[in-house]
């Protein structure tokens, strides 16, 4: 039921004095890590807007509906203003219905023993029905991402199994690789990681993606600088630095014996902001996306990390941009595994 205007407070009241119609925003996965850090900071106005009411959707799995009702409670017990309603479902015909946003956290994860086909395999399953789903009951228009690892691949699987929703509209999270690779930079030279921009993710959510600094800039004391002249150290920047943005994944769930939830949702919370916002002038972000017609001869019909702009929910590869053979290397070799990846994935699709 929607409210009159006398009785909503001010911050439902969008420009000009309307009110906004709520969107409907899915998170699958709910019940798990990265969801409980996510949750909140969409609620309360952080990724949407501060005047855009939402409906929160949470799918999970009947064994974690439980545990669901427990999130639900705490929402509640947020007393969030922008917050319509919360619909925690084990149902895709629920979940996916008239969808704006779906944010595909949920996936099979790696077990111990399980090789990458078989994970592979497990995940196409999960990704051919939500795609279907997506397909059969959300809007057109709805924006996708995709968390849940393998993310490129699983992303591929999605679209490919929601024909009349456009390519343009799926996305994988490779956001947190770009905060990743912005804060190693940043605490290298002295300065807050937002005086550092365009950093680049090539390529796969994996161990071979290629972090790229050679056009991400640094402002050093007022002074903006290339990252390779602030940094000054060459040697860190084509060996640590690359490794430890590649292997952080691994290190935090080394350290801390779980995934790296925090960091997740505020990537999440960033890519779909810039989704609905756009990109800072003169700025780019890395994001996943169908590969179809880029200029970096990265071969079609993946989804690759690239440089992106974004306006009017519409992102635009950054073309043009001078790729050296260090970093034709890099590309090339985390598009074969993608590549390698959306043959073994595909041959499962086809089953």
């Amino acid at each position: 039921m929607l409210l009159s205007a006398a009785s909503l407070p001010a911050s439902y009241l969008g420009h000009r004095g309307l009110i906004a119609e709520p969107i409907r925003v899915l998170v699958t996965g709910a019940a798990g890590q990265i969801a409980y850090s996510l949750l909140y900071s969409i609620a309360k106005g952080d990724v949407f807007g501060k005047d855009q009411p939402i409906i929160l959707v949470l799918l999970d799995i009947p064994p974690m509906l439980p545990v669901l009702d427990g999130v639900v409670m705490e929402l509640q017990d947020c007393a969030l203003p922008l917050l319509r309603e919360v619909i925690p479902t084990d149902k895709v015909e629920v979940g996916f219905k008239d969808l704006d946003a779906a944010i595909l956290v949920g996936s099979m994860p790696r077990k111990e023993g399980m090789e990458r086909k078989d994970l592979l395999k497990a995940n196409v399953a999960i990704f051919k029905t939500q795609g279907a789903a997506l397909e059969k009951y959300a809007k057109k228009t709805v924006k996708v991402l995709v968390v849940g690892n393998p993310a490129n691949t699983n992303c591929l699987i999605a679209a490919k199994s929601a024909p009349s929703i456009p390519k343009e509209n799926f996305s994988c999270l490779t956001r947190l690789d770009h905060n990743r690779a912005s804060s190693q930079v940043a605490m290298r030279c002295g300065v807050p990681a937002n005086n550092v921009k365009n950093v680049i993710i090539w390529g796969n959510h994996s161990s071979t993606q290629y972090p790229d600094v050679h056009h991400a800039k640094v402002n050093v004391h007022g002074s903006e600088m290339a990252a390779y002249d602030a940094v000054k150290d060459d040697a860190w920047l084509k060996g640590d630095f690359i490794s430890t943005v590649q292997q952080r994944g691994a290190a935090v769930i080394k350290a801390r014996k779980l995934s790296s939830a925090m960091s997740a949702a505020k990537a999440i919370c960033d890519h779909m902001r810039d989704i609905w916002f756009g990109t800072k002038e003169g700025e780019f972000i890395s994001m996943g996306i169908y590969a179809a017609g880029n200029s970096y001869g990265i071969p079609e019909d993946l989804i690759y990390s690239f440089p992106v702009q974004i306006k009017n929910k519409s992102w635009k590869v950054m073309d043009g941009l001078a790729i050296n053979d260090f970093s034709r290397a890099k590309m090339d070799a985390t598009a074969a595994e993608l590549v390698e990846e959306r043959d073994t994935a595909m041959a499962f699709l086809s089953q």
